[in-house]
């Protein structure tokens, strides 16, 4: 038999490029399976410390007064730019025992920000009519926004940027921005954790089986040089990064995207990859460059 190769005559699989690489992910339980997944696929072993959590938003009569404006029809588009949004909406269309497809008239036209936002939508049989190509972020939108003077919805974090509803104004539309949920520290409140009401957990898809760190177990980690690298999938998150995990040491810190790599970069820290689409994959791929990288 030749050298290299196993019993059955064929060569060994390669290497995984991230085999045995520490990689920290900084989303809550309930939406970090795919990535954790991927992270395996690829030899790495993940690890969770949630950093931020989603509740209901306070003000709850003004985003019911924007749902049922919604559903009748007075906006012609609705723009999306989280997953968490739609899973604010589909618990608005569940205390109508609606569905939220159903409950979008048919000439509402709907955009969103990147894939995470598409999939949550579609899931909700919710057809995308626009997303940008390149940039997945508020300036993607704005940059390719084909809706003109439309009279739109922006439903969105309470500490979303308002460079969003402005670029779209720049357009010529006219935008109503409600806040659809609150962004808190993880854990959130149980009477006011989002999604609660839909399924019993809350959760978006199995959470996958890993221990929580503390973030004086985390940082322990990083301190210890034995974490690869950490992934800050939103603005909120790499902030709570550079207030607990800082400074990062060997760790390469992984950036969902431009908004989120800028919002590092404004904290001093270093990016040392970008996603280029905002995807487990997408991540992971960027992951796998933080680390080759010298």
């Amino acid at each position: 038999m030749m050298s290299g190769e196993d019993e059955a005559g064929e060569r060994p699989l390669d290497k995984r490029p991230l085999e045995g690489r520490r990689v920290l992910v900084t989303r809550s339980p309930e939406r970090s399976g795919p990535l954790t997944e991927a992270l395996r696929l690829a030899g790495a072993v993940p690890l969770l410390l949630p950093l931020t959590a989603a509740e209901r938003a306070p003000d709850q009569a003004a985003l019911d007064d924007a749902f049922e404006a919604l559903g009748a029809g007075t906006f012609e588009w609705l723009v999306v730019s989280s997953a968490t949004t739609v899973l604010a909406l589909k618990e608005k269309a569940a205390e109508r025992a609606v569905e939220l497809g159903d409950w979008l008239p048919a000439g509402t036209r709907v955009a969103a920000v990147g894939p995470a936002s598409r999939k949550a939508l579609e899931a909700a049989g919710i057809g995308v009519h626009f997303e940008p190509e390149q940039e997945h972020s508020a300036a993607g939108i704005v940059n390719g926004w084909p809706g003109g003077p439309a009279h739109v919805l922006l439903p969105q974090a309470d500490i979303a940027a308002p460079a969003l509803a402005q670029g779209l104004a720049a357009k010529g539309a006219r935008v109503r921005t409600v806040v659809a949920y609150s962004t808190v520290n993880f854990p959130a409140e149980p009477a006011r954790r989002l999604g609660a009401e839909l399924d019993g957990t809350g959760t978006e898809g199995t959470a996958p089986a890993l221990p929580l760190l503390t973030p004086a177990e985390a940082k322990a980690e990083i301190d210890d040089g034995a974490l690869a690298a950490v992934v800050a999938a939103s603005p909120s998150a790499v902030r709570r990064i550079g207030t607990t995990l800082a400074p990062l040491g060997s760790c390469r810190l992984v950036a969902i995207g431009p908004a989120t790599g800028a919002e590092a970069e404004a904290l001093g820290l270093v990016v040392a990859a970008t996603a280029r689409e905002a995807t487990p994959e997408g991540l992971v791929a960027a992951v796998i460059r933080a680390v080759e990288a010298p």
